[in-house]
């Protein structure tokens, strides 16, 4: 099998890339990707040491696909993946990265009759339509209720037919842009696709910030011994995000690969479910406790534009199409990150610290 991984550089791209060589030496592995984000340069020796083939280019641009060679599969792991991107009025780089990359992804996919893997967003969710949601507040989280206003939503968490009207991010609406497309090319071209709207993915080699890759930002920070806040909802840390290792995700998408058929055209909800979240006052006492560290976390009750209380995964339509489940839990996922700073530290401390 050949695949293309676009974003190949990237953490999630990088992490499916090498894993997808170390499980199939005999598969052609190649990973496109423009090196924007800060970081992703330390990627490149990795994908050489793992035999991933590396090509620089960016998805914006046409002519650089068509330079690449056919290929069997479409892994589109490229984006501006910051929920505040484009918000200081600015949007063109996100749109042209986040939706009219897509479209030259598709079209070269068409081209060759490749199948196509996405990776979208848990953040199509409309933010007002989350916000309104029944919730309880226990002793150091916000938990979702069972009785909601809307459908798509249980105690378990947000399932895919929750409700789509309504702002998102500029964001999210660039990767639900992209879904609608996506959808389109499947029922008229005939293109094989799955979506899949993850929510926050993480583990070693995220290049944590505050706008996207909280859970590593959270994790070097109590490990370099640097100060950190709990902002909005009171300024308590009881908002709740789900959070799934790129392991994890790696073993579906490796299985999508390989019965793209089971799955052709579907839309799968993929996170690390109520059993693998946590809130921000939970991950701080993991990180205690790993790390060996306590530091001093500021109280800001003032809540950030674009965030939300809380989110959570319902996984039961990707389990019960796919098996796939998630396997790997909050406090192994803190070990994993913390172990990986350890080890590179020189490297990542002019990042993250």
């Amino acid at each position: 099998m050949k695949i293309l991984i676009t974003g190949g550089a990237g953490f999630v791209g990088s992490a499916l890339a090498i894993a997808l060589k170390q499980n199939y030496p005999h598969y052609q592995v190649l990973a496109l990707d423009n090196l924007k984000r800060r970081g992703s340069e330390l990627n490149l020796s990795r994908l050489k040491a793992a035999g991933v083939e590396f090509t620089h280019g960016d998805i914006r641009s046409k002519e650089d696909f068509d330079a690449l060679p056919a290929v069997d599969a479409v892994i589109e792991a490229s984006a501006e993946p910051s929920v505040l991107a484009g918000l200081d009025g600015t949007p063109d780089y996100l749109i042209n990265t986040n939706l009219f990359g897509t479209v030259n992804c598709l079209n070269y996919a068409l081209k060759h009759k490749a199948n196509f893997i996405f990776l979208s967003t848990s953040r199509v969710y409309p933010i007002k339509t989350i916000e309104t949601l029944n919730f309880v507040e226990e002793a150091t989280r916000f938990a979702l209720s069972d009785e909601q206003p809307v459908p798509g939503v249980s105690a378990k968490g947000i399932a895919e037919n929750f409700p789509l009207d309504g702002a998102r991010s500029l964001y999210g609406t660039t990767k639900l842009a992209s879904e609608l497309l996506i959808q389109e090319y499947n029922e008229f071209y005939g293109l094989r696709t799955v979506i899949n709207r993850c929510g926050v993915l993480t583990g070693p080699w995220q290049m944590g910030k505050v706008d996207q890759g909280v859970m590593v930002l959270w994790i070097a920070k109590h490990y370099f011994q640097q100060q950190l806040g709990y902002f909005g909802y009171g300024g308590t840390g009881k908002q709740i995000r789900d959070m799934l290792h790129v392991a994890d995700l790696y073993r579906l998408i490796d299985w999508q690969l390989h019965h793209l058929d089971q799955v052709n055209g579907e839309i799968l909800n993929v996170g690390g479910g109520l059993e693998s979240s946590a809130s921000l006052q939970e991950l701080t006492q993991v990180c205690q406790e790993v790390t060996g560290h306590t530091i001093p976390i500021k109280a800001v009750a003032e809540t950030r534009t674009a965030d939300i209380r809380l989110y959570v995964t319902d996984n039961t339509k990707v389990t019960n199409l796919t098996g796939w489940k998630p396997e790997i839990g909050i406090r192994r996922i803190v070990e994993d990150i913390t172990a990986w700073l350890a080890e590179n530290e020189k490297d990542l401390a002019p990042i993250l610290k």
